[in-house]
């Protein structure tokens, strides 16, 4: 097969895909994925973090918490300056955080999608197939024998 061929077949499977729905379902489920990430992310950072500063000793904002480090001096046009290096380690908590609240609730909820449609196809398999007809009664046998010697007389 050419590579038209190979191209048209690859064609073909994406025209499948896009308008057969799936692609619509998975832009629905990016775009609420996002605006669900905004929601946990201004949780977060507007409520869970605030009162986890209220509750640290010290009770400075989350963002405020930084590791310091003092690497030396350093002159700059004729002043000693302090040369140091901010580590916003509070931002990185809440970002952190807010990671972990998207993971457990898509577990969750990824988690019961699943056991649903896997509850939904073990329904489907479970469907019993047709019986088969009852076995005719003898009576009907004893006629179906005498109707085929009937036609093999004539």
């Amino acid at each position: 097969m050419g590579i038209k061929g190979r191209t048209k077949g690859l064609m073909d499977e994406f025209k499948a895909f896009a308008f057969k729905g799936n692609i619509v379902d998975m832009a629905v489920g990016v775009i609420i994925g996002g605006a669900f990430g905004k929601i946990v992310a201004s949780l977060v950072s507007n409520i869970i973090m605030p009162v986890v500063s209220l509750v640290m000793p010290n009770g400075t904002k989350y963002a405020d918490w930084k590791l310091v480090v003092n690497r030396g001096t350093e002159i700059v046009e004729g002043v000693e300056k302090a040369k140091v290096i901010e580590i916003p380690y509070g931002l990185f908590l809440s970002e952190i955080l807010t990671f972990f609240i998207v993971a457990i609730v898509l577990f969750f909820v990824i988690k019961k999608f699943l056991g649903f449609m896997m509850a939904m196809k073990k329904a489907e398999e479970q469907v019993p197939a047709p019986a088969e007809p009852p076995p005719p009664p003898p009576e009907q046998v004893l006629l179906t024998e005498i109707r085929d010697l009937l036609k093999q007389q004539r």
